[in-house]
């Protein structure tokens, strides 16, 4: 199985979703899966991500080698981010040869709080408290970065800590059931 995970910005988001999406498909059965992140062509924010143009570019150029598509963008509060997710699932199911799959998800509120759950929290910090802040980016997981010396590294402390969530992917769905294992459930039923 090949698997595009197509991120709002690559940047820093491809070092928490590569290995969240591989935790994911091994969770489920599918250890040989090929986990590759969309790079080309680059999006630039989640507007371009919930571009319809922009994804079909995406379908168009990748389709004949991959088999499911991830479009994972942050939530940011935005009560609406959902429905414009649902219709570009719906675009892109039409749109798509059959055998070609497209989900996408919301990451609540941004893609580090993935990262963020597979780790174990400084004591004075809530788990509630981190899932529902607006910018738990600045808030949380750059001071953890920091606070662990992992600032300089590629994605600015998302590799390592990208990487160790994915190593405890259970906690990660169980703390995360809104998107992580809202995904996780849609893909396992379309795959199996």
């Amino acid at each position: 199985m090949n698997v595009l995970v197509i991120p709002e910005d690559f940047t820093h988001d491809q070092y928490v979703l590569k290995p969240m999406v591989q935790a994911m498909l091994t969770y489920l059965g599918k250890r040989s899966a090929t986990v590759r992140v969309c790079t080309e062509p680059r999006l630039r924010g989640v507007e371009q991500a919930l571009s319809w143009e922009r994804i079909q570019e995406i379908l168009e150029r990748y389709r004949s080698m991959t088999d499911l598509f991830l479009l994972i963008v942050d939530r940011d509060c935005a009560t609406t981010r959902r429905a414009a997710l649902d219709g570009l699932e719906a675009q892109a199911r039409a749109y798509l040869p059959a055998g070609r799959l497209f989900f996408s998800e919301h990451a609540w509120q941004e893609v580090e709080v993935w990262a963020l759950a597979g780790q174990e929290l400084p004591g004075d910090w809530r788990w509630l408290d981190v899932r529902s802040e607006r910018d738990p980016k600045e808030k949380y997981f750059l001071p953890l970065a920091k606070q662990r010396g992992l600032l300089d590294e590629p994605g600015e402390g998302r590799k390592t800590l990208g990487r160790e969530a994915a190593a405890r992917y259970d906690r990660v769905r169980r703390l995360c059931s809104e998107d992580v294992a809202a995904l996780e459930e849609r893909v396992a039923a379309a795959i199996k």
